[in-house]
């Protein structure tokens, strides 16, 4: 017979019938917490299954297999003629340190250090509310959901399960999406891409890091205009270069900056979003498209070209990108379908020289193995049926009047208290404030009414202040572009 103070102990497990768990797990972990809150001690005896089974009144096998599972992970151990004991290799808790509360302290806090990272500190997730002016996001209600549907359910069904589900397969991404890819960016970009010049990727953000990663060492220098992609900016960060920041203007990056600090030292890749860029959305004028190119050449310089929305363009069709315009291998072009469909949909490309793609295919695997082919197939079939052209030409339309609205609500509404330009393409206006709104304010009082908009603390550097934000246009429908500017309107003086 065991002592009465382990009876009593036995008697406060309780059982959940309708758990998915079996009772002798539920059991074992039961005694499993027992050890850890030091209420079991090492060494100490157990009742036996015939005692446990009549004080819980359960099944004699659903006790001994709970003994058993806990020997095998060496909690308890069983001495023949003796009994079962917990394992004599574990060490005692004191129940006094363990504290009152339900959840471990081992899933609120590491018991290892970790560095603080503080670039991180300003990356946060857009919070849900009801209307949102965003930063520049697609709405996802015009997506063509359905078509995506079908599909992806097409992958999952047809023949060479073992080609899709069986092994592991090239890690720059499935044969079949980089094809589609190549003609795609071929026939609306003017490129001349094979498959073999690209690689999948799970959206812009991986790109970059995987650059980064593949070919930024300690201490290379990165150029990107100010004010730019903070997110960007972090990964430069974190990969221990050097960034400098160049000027932004109504022309996009001062190139002649660059050149200056191509005189002094070297530079290893410049960062840019020449169709729109991020945050302004100003295009970057021609002859600069060009002098950066003519420095990439001379100077050996990556160009990392980030085409984030090129398929929104209102005033004229897209400017071509960088990349179809090197003659050299210098650009990596990365774009996504993350401004096409939603940024649910991870699903993006880098696009370079082959020896380029090989290698960074090579340095992929060490991150994730080949990406979600599956996936990817289901996109590159609707690319080559054309549903995603037909669907790009519908939402340039819709996106095209919302600016126009919204840009027209911005004039009449915030009249003398917001400066912009209507841009050209993108999904958002770059708004600046009056210098007495202060946005931190403007923001928290917002969200309180439903609306989200940014508090502009990511567009901020310690030698560029503005008081501008990104106010995206394209999520809302043109009622909820109104609701959102009368609750500006009636939130500034």
């Amino acid at each position: 017979m065991s002592s009465p103070i382990v009876q009593q102990l036995f008697t406060e497990i309780s059982f959940v019938t309708s758990s998915d768990r079996s009772l002798y797990l539920q059991l074992s972990d039961a005694i499993l917490s027992f050890i850890k809150k030091g209420k079991l001690r090492s060494g100490q005896k157990l009742p036996g299954s015939r005692e446990i089974a009549a004080l819980l009144q359960i099944n004699r096998i659903t006790v001994t297999k709970a003994y058993e599972e806990l020997q095998t992970q060496g909690w308890l151990e069983s001495l023949v003629g003796s009994g079962t004991f917990v394992s004599s290799h574990i060490v005692d808790h004191e129940p006094e340190n363990l504290g009152g509360s339900l959840v471990p302290a081992s899933l609120k806090k590491a018991g290892f250090a970790i560095p603080s990272l503080n670039y991180l500190a300003s990356v946060s997730d857009t919070p849900i509310t009801e209307l949102h002016l965003d930063d520049g996001y697609p709405d996802p209600r015009l997506a063509p959901l359905k078509e995506f549907y079908r599909a992806y359910r097409t992958q999952l069904t047809r023949s060479g399960l073992y080609d899709k589900f069986g092994s592991y397969s090239n890690s720059a991404g499935s044969g079949y999406y980089r094809e589609a890819i190549a003609n795609y960016l071929n026939e609306t970009r003017a490129l001349q891409a094979k498959a073999s010049n690209v690689l999948s990727v799970r959206g812009t953000l991986m790109g970059i890091n995987l650059v980064c990663t593949a070919l930024i060492k300690p201490g290379d220098v990165i150029v990107s205009g100010i004010p730019g992609w903070k997110r960007a900016e972090h990964n430069f960060i974190h990969a221990r270069a050097k960034h400098i920041g160049i000027k932004v203007d109504e022309y996009g990056i001062v190139v002649d900056e660059l050149r200056e600090i191509c005189r002094k030292q070297k530079v290893r890749m410049v960062y840019v979003t020449p169709h729109h860029h991020y945050p302004t959305t100003v295009s970057l004028r021609i002859d600069r498209r060009l002098e950066l190119l003519r420095l990439a050449n001379e100077y050996g310089f990556i160009i990392f070209e980030d085409d984030y929305d090129y398929d929104f363009h209102y005033k004229h069709r897209p400017l071509l990108p960088l990349a179809s315009a090197d003659e050299n291998g210098m650009v990596i072009y990365c774009g996504s379908f993350g401004k096409s469909f939603s940024p649910a949909f991870r699903m993006g490309y880098l696009v370079a020289a082959e020896n380029v793609i090989q290698h960074l295919a090579k340095v992929r695997i060490l991150l994730d193995r080949q990406g979600d082919h599956i996936l990817d197939n289901a996109m590159a079939e609707l690319l080559n049926d054309n549903t995603t052209q037909r669907y790009l030409r519908k939402a340039l339309s819709v996106y095209e009047k919302r600016r126009d609205l919204f840009c027209d609500l911005l004039s009449t509404e915030l009249k003398g208290l917001v400066n912009f330009t209507i841009p050209e393409g993108g999904m958002t206006v770059w708004t600046e404030f009056d210098p007495s709104i202060n946005l931190e304010t403007l923001a928290k009082n917002a969200y309180s009414k439903g609306l989200y908009i940014s508090d502009g603390k990511g567009h901020q550097y310690p030698d560029y202040k503005t008081n501008g934000i990104r106010l995206g246009f394209a999520s809302s429908s043109k009622e909820e572009l109104i609701r959102g500017v009368a609750i500006l309107k009636g939130l500034v003086p």
